[in-house]
């Protein structure tokens, strides 16, 4: 399968449509401008050096690039880490950067999971879980039976499930 990525038409596109949210979520991580546009020029140098492992099947080209730049961030972090005079203040940091970059690359798991499965289930499980609204509400906007709308969240989250164990995300099930 050829990746949309083999040549610099494909390489510049993927820049123009994720290069600011890879800074944004790097700035966020490293608290430094530098350091964050270093991140992203490093992010696009593996996903040029890379683009033959990328795989629609698995997952979105958001998700792919997002995991090669949560690499880089943390590798990053650590780097400063190991320097005596922010060594103190990067624990903490570390730690939280850590958990925000999963939570990141999760919802992009999710969200290419989502679009993977039927739309009535889709909407009922963001209507629910995303837009916090009671079964009830959903069924009434819905014109459908109580019942039908936990039916579809219930086969809807069971899909999810396999969508993700599919793409092969770690504790999918």
């Amino acid at each position: 399968m050829r990746s949309p990525i083999d040549d610099d038409a494909g390489l510049r596109a993927a820049y123009r449509a994720h290069g600011a949210g890879v800074y944004r979520f790097a700035l966020r991580s490293l608290r430094d401008r530098g350091q964050a546009e270093e991140a992203v020029q490093e992010t696009f140098l593996r996903v040029w050096q890379r683009r033959d492992r990328y795989d629609p099947l698995l997952g979105s080209q958001q998700t792919w690039i997002f995991a090669i730049a949560r690499s880089i961030v943390l590798d990053s972090a650590r780097a400063r880490a190991s320097r005596p005079q922010v060594a103190g203040e990067l624990h903490d940091f570390h730690a939280a950067s850590e958990d925000h970059a999963e939570g990141i690359l999760r919802s992009f798991q999710v969200e290419d999971a989502l679009a993977r499965i039927s739309h009535d289930h889709r909407v009922v499980i963001e209507q629910v879980y995303f837009e916090e609204r009671m079964p009830g509400e959903v069924a009434t906007e819905l014109g459908v039976p109580d019942g039908t709308v936990r039916s579809r969240l219930y086969y809807g989250l069971r899909a999810l499930g396999v969508a993700l164990a599919e793409a092969g995300y770690a504790d999918a099930r």
